[in-house]
C-alpha cells in the first residue's frame, strides 16, 4: 500500500511543471512623473540628475540622448519606454517620449 501511495505522489509531482520566470528590467527606469519634470532649457546636468546616466548615446550625435527602459514580467506582456532628448548649446531643446507594449 505504501508503494502505491508513493508512486501516486511521484506521478502527481512529476506532472506539475512549475517554472519560475523572474522579472527582467533593463535600462533607465522611466516613470511618467519624472518625465513630466523635464523642461525645455534644462542643462544636461539637470537632466542627468533626474533620469540618471544615459544608456544610449551616439558618438556621432553628441546633442542627442536616448533613454530606454525595458521590463519583461515573468508572466505577462513586456513594457518598453523610450525618451529621446535633443540638446542645443548644452540646453534641452526637444523631448520625444513613447511607450511600446
Amino acid at each position: 500500500m505504501k508503494k502505491v501511495v508513493s508512486l501516486f505522489f511521484a506521478l502527481i509531482i512529476s506532472g506539475c511543471h512549475i517554472v519560475y520566470r523572474p522579472n527582467i528590467q533593463q535600462g533607465n527606469i522611466l516613470q511618467q512623473s519624472t518625465i513630466d519634470q523635464l523642461k525645455l532649457g534644462m542643462t544636461k546636468e539637470k537632466v542627468s540628475y533626474l533620469l540618471g546616466s544615459c544608456v544610449l548615446q551616439s558618438p556621432f550625435q553628441l546633442d542627442r540622448q536616448d533613454y530606454v527602459y525595458f521590463f519583461q514580467p515573468g508572466y505577462g506582456e513586456p513594457l518598453q519606454k523610450r525618451v529621446s532628448l535633443i540638446f542645443s548649446n548644452g540646453r534641452l531643446q526637444h523631448i520625444e517620449s513613447s511607450s511600446l507594449n
